[in-house]
């Protein structure tokens, strides 16, 4: 059974430092065999806010726990053009993680990160043809009996938005990405950007999108809140690759604490959820 912790939008910089302390009191006593922060490390991509969120993995790493990151679209310079556009995730890449596209594997799982941030836009995120290739590499020889799991920071669906009808908008090249994802037999997508928490079964969103659990992440430990949500993250028990356990893990005020527990079944053509527990 793999157990993944999966962080988003930290935003140091916007950080909440208690809140901070707290996620690392969280993740050292539970132990998962995973943290992965899918992006927004910073709030401007400033060198004093990635000193900051590089010394948070630092501290994980050194507590003995794994991490695994992608860049998110606050981590490309805003207001400095000429880096923006020159060398956009130059910082990101000397102080969280050189490699773009980086890969996690043990006995339980495989995860492989993509970066969706671009210069050119904003908020919105694209994938690339040479990063679908990646895709379909990078998992092709993994192994039945592990769970595969895909980090990016922008959905690769619309997610709901909380009003009545609306959807977020998909990445770039939307559709070849999800072929990727299906050819390539992935379980989980895991996301972030949008600050709300979500989960939901890929077949039940897009038409042949693939066996794929589309898990949404809250912002884990930053200000920037959304309405009616706190501080979040989610703890991911791949019990097998047709069962997956999935507690969000929520702020209280003073700790971290478990808010509810759901299991996800896969039954050939899509998940379905029921609650473990109330909490």
């Amino acid at each position: 059974m793999a157990r993944i912790a999966h962080l988003s939008d930290v935003h140091f910089g916007a950080h909440d430092p208690a809140v901070i302390a707290g996620a690392e009191a969280w993740l050292a006593e539970q132990r998962p065999d995973l943290v992965v922060v899918s992006g927004d490390f910073t709030q401007r991509a400033r060198v004093d806010q990635y000193r900051l969120a590089a010394a948070f993995l630092d501290r994980l790493e050194s507590a003995g726990l794994p991490t695994l990151g992608v860049p998110g679209n606050h981590d490309v310079p805003l207001y400095d053009v000429v880096r923006r556009f020159a060398r956009p995730l130059h910082r990101y890449r000397r102080f969280i993680d050189d490699d773009l596209c980086p890969w996690f594997e043990n006995e339980r799982c495989a995860v492989l990160g993509i970066n969706t941030a671009r210069s050119l836009t904003i908020k919105d995120g694209r994938i690339n043809r040479e990063q679908m290739a990646i895709i379909r590499e990078r998992f092709r020889d993994v192994g039945d009996d592990r769970t595969r799991i895909l980090v990016t920071h922008h959905p690769l669906f619309a997610m709901p938005i909380g009003e009545e009808g609306a959807l977020t908008k998909v990445v770039g090249r939307h559709q070849d990405a999800l072929e990727a994802v299906s050819e390539a037999g992935v379980h989980i997508l895991l996301a972030g950007h949008f600050h709300r928490t979500f989960s939901r079964s890929a077949r039940e969103m897009v038409e042949n999108s693939g066996p794929a659990l589309v898990i949404q992440a809250g912002t884990a430990t930053s200000t920037r809140l959304r309405a009616g949500e706190a501080q979040s993250f989610n703890l991911i028990h791949a019990v097998r690759n047709d069962e997956i356990d999935l507690q969000v893990i929520a702020w209280s005020g003073t700790q971290f604490e478990g808010r509810g527990e759901a299991r996800f079944t896969f039954d050939g053509e899509a998940w379905h959820s029921r609650p473990v527990k109330e909490s």
